[in-house]
């Protein structure tokens, strides 16, 4: 039986996955982490109180006594590692708190698994030879490709905004610890996510959200920018298939396939709404292009072969399909399905 530590359940990914492997695993014991900072929600994870195998905590990764004590009460040995702060605009305002978060959070994480795990670097106990920790990153760490190519796993790392940046550092971090004491650490860097539970400060949810209230759609530039769309639950399988599945010390990048300009998205969301909750016009009618983000990344792309080869995964929902199920989802949270 697996005893896992999941940080930043409360949030999009985390709470996605959370439920996925509650139920898939009832063997497993899950205990919960999250702060419940504004980009997290208590009732995205409310109904797992259900379960008997799942314990939420409120708490902060960067908070070493408590982490401490949640490794050495429960004998935690699986850490899969969503907390983060994500948004880009507020990294650009306010950077100090991304490198708190992402910087700080992961080592202090990486330094207690340590301490409870290992008798000396190279030397681990007995009972935790099959320890997992599991940091869930992004691709934006790799920077912006132009009109061609893909990440791999072998890209350099060229981050761009202090939220990659700072994810870079972490990513760094968990690599350290794999050389340096011999942790059984895996990282996963995955392309643009979207799906149930996402904050609405991100494109998907804020788009639906504006549009039924009636407010600008904003889009960055011309909407030239292109990002690679992953449905959260096709996350949630690759996730499980590296905890089982993958080797330690390697990276495994997750993506869709899924290349769509930022216009084009917008524009596919609008006319599924003028079907789903139609008015006298458009919703297209709605979109207004806004002052370009500072340092704003042209084109994510990744090349998902290494995960789909080594460990036989690959998305399993096409895109239209799981797009009309996330605004279906949508128009039930905003009272409008």
């Amino acid at each position: 039986m697996r005893k896992i530590l999941v940080t930043g359940g409360a949030g999009f990914i985390g709470a996605n996955f959370l439920k996925y492997i509650i139920e898939k695993y009832p063997e497993y014991f899950v205990i919960n982490i999250d702060n419940l900072t504004y980009a997290s929600d208590y009732s995205n994870i409310q109904k797992l109180e259900q379960y008997k195998n799942y314990k939420f905590l409120k708490a902060n990764i960067c908070d070493q006594d408590i982490i401490e004590k949640v490794m050495i009460e429960n004998e935690i040995d699986t850490i899969i590692h969503f907390a983060a702060e994500s948004h880009v605009d507020n990294s650009i305002e306010n950077p100090f708190i991304f490198a708190e978060t992402n910087i700080m959070g992961t080592l202090n994480l990486l330094q207690q698994a340590y301490k409870e795990w290992f008798i000396k670097p190279f030397e681990i106990k007995e009972k935790y030879r099959n320890s997992r920790f599991i940091h869930i990153s992004t691709d934006e760490v790799y920077g912006t490709l132009g009109e061609e190519g893909y990440f791999t796993e072998d890209s350099k790392y060229l981050p761009n905004s202090p939220y990659s940046a700072s994810k870079a550092a972490s990513d760094l971090l968990v690599r350290s610890y794999y050389h340096t004491y011999g942790m059984n650490v895996i990282t996963t860097n995955c392309s643009n996510n979207f799906g149930p539970f996402q904050n609405k400060e991100k494109l998907i949810p804020k788009i639906i959200y504006n549009a039924l209230k009636g407010l600008d759609l904003p889009i960055y530039g011309e909407g030239d920018n292109v990002r690679d769309w992953l449905f959260v639950i096709d996350h949630c399988t690759a996730i499980n298939a590296v905890l089982h599945q993958g080797k330690v010390g390697e990276t495994y990048l997750i993506g869709g396939h899924n290349e769509k300009k930022n216009l084009h998205l917008v524009h596919t969301i609008c006319d599924i709404l003028d079907e789903r909750v139609p008015k006298d016009v458009s919703y297209r009618n709605q979109i207004k292009f806004v002052a370009d983000r500072f340092g704003h990344d042209y084109r994510y792309a990744i090349d998902p072969a290494k995960i789909q080869r080594e460990l036989n995964w690959k998305p399993q929902i096409a895109f239209e399909k799981a797009l009309e199920e996330t605004i279906d989802w949508y128009l039930i949270k905003y009272n409008e399905g």
